[in-house]
């Protein structure tokens, strides 16, 4: 790396994405006065939104639920049912985590039931056993070249939360969805 030949400290660029399918429209758009070249639509919106959750959710790619309908193939993992701002719908998001090799890996194939577990323990209020599994999850996580150990810090997070300050619309009435309350 260049800045160990020079004898400075690396400084790792951390950059977050949101990928969103959808229509839109795109082109130079404005007046005489100002003239850009732009996207617009609400797909494109959720694909902002979804940009801004990837620090929260500590992975660096989150896709909206029509791209994880198409790219099926790779390692994806359903992070969360969540309600962003400017919607009033709430949708699935999913971490985009690598290609097909790893997502027909042993060690994926692991990781990707024990996460499914805990989100089916996270969304039936079952805090103890979810906060059981973060704990397992974040240690065999280490073990992969992708970021997903901060999901599941936040999770274990809001089992904590919840235990001793339980969600609005507590048993049966508990939707699951986070409100996202930042861009």
């Amino acid at each position: 790396m260049q800045a160990d030949r020079e004898g400075r400290k690396h400084l790792d660029l951390k950059v977050g994405f949101g990928l969103n399918t959808g229509s839109c429209v795109v082109g130079n758009m404005g007046s005489e006065q100002r003239f850009d070249y732009s996207v617009l639509g609400d797909s494109v919106n959720l694909a902002a939104r979804l940009e801004g959750q990837s620090k929260e959710y500590g992975v660096r790619i989150i896709i909206g639920e029509t791209t994880a309908d198409e790219v099926g193939e790779l390692a994806i993992l359903e992070l969360d049912l969540i309600l962003v701002k400017g919607k009033s719908k709430a949708t699935r998001i999913y971490a985009l985590l690598g290609d097909e090799a790893l997502k027909v890996s042993e060690g994926f194939d692991r990781l990707s039931r024990l996460h499914s577990e805990l989100l089916k323990k996270y969304r039936s209020q079952s805090w103890e056993r979810a906060d059981t599994l973060c704990d397992e999850l974040i240690s065999i996580s280490g073990g992969f070249d992708f970021e997903i150990r901060g999901f599941y810090e936040l999770i274990k997070s809001r089992c904590v939360d919840f235990r001793d300050n339980p969600p609005v619309g507590e048993g049966e009435e508990w939707d699951g969805v986070y409100t996202a309350t930042s861009k």
